[in-house]
């Protein structure tokens, strides 16, 4: 069966409030806009999520807020503290617990970079996957019978986005 990761970057935050918690910093304009294209583009394509992981971060929840308008009807979604600055290990564990054919997660660097790496059979042509910067975007395909038999160094990266390269 194969199985599809949509595999998302928080989009650009702000750092207006330089004395706030990093969990609770915002979008800024451009990070607004940057998640409205990631879902527009994501509808566009079909690539559409029957399940959210998101983690509870301010930028993460606004994030999904705003890509998950693209998708009608919206997904469900499981907001997770341990996909705030999670390491590979942590997202792999979230992932492995998912159902549905097609799975969106929304998480942090470094771990979320890390983690799409870790989880690819080869690395696609974009240096860019290898920083995974706001609003970097893949998606991701495996052969598995589930999420739970999901393994390192077996996905197929479908496609790729990045919000400079749609506003």
């Amino acid at each position: 069966m194969t199985l599809r990761l949509i595999l998302t970057r928080h989009a650009k935050s702000s750092w207006a409030t330089p004395v706030m918690e990093d969990q609770d910093r915002p979008l800024n304009q451009r990070g607004e806009k940057s998640a409205e294209a990631i879902g527009a583009w994501l509808a566009a394509q079909g690539y559409v999520p029957d399940l959210a992981l998101v983690s509870t971060s301010t930028r993460t929840r606004q994030t999904w807020a705003l890509v998950s308008q693209a998708f009608d009807p919206a997904p469900e979604v499981r907001f997770i503290d341990a996909l705030y600055h999670g390491e590979p290990n942590t997202l792999m564990q979230a992932l492995q617990g998912a159902e549905g054919p097609s799975v969106m997660l929304i998480a942090h660097n470094p771990g979320i970079a890390y983690f799409a790496q870790g989880l690819v059979a080869a690395l696609p042509g974009d240096a860019r996957f290898e920083r995974y910067p706001t609003g970097a975007t893949a998606v991701i395909d495996f052969d598995a019978p589930d999420w739970s038999g999901v393994a390192w160094n077996t996905g197929t990266v479908t496609a790729l986005a990045f919000p400079r390269d749609l506003i």
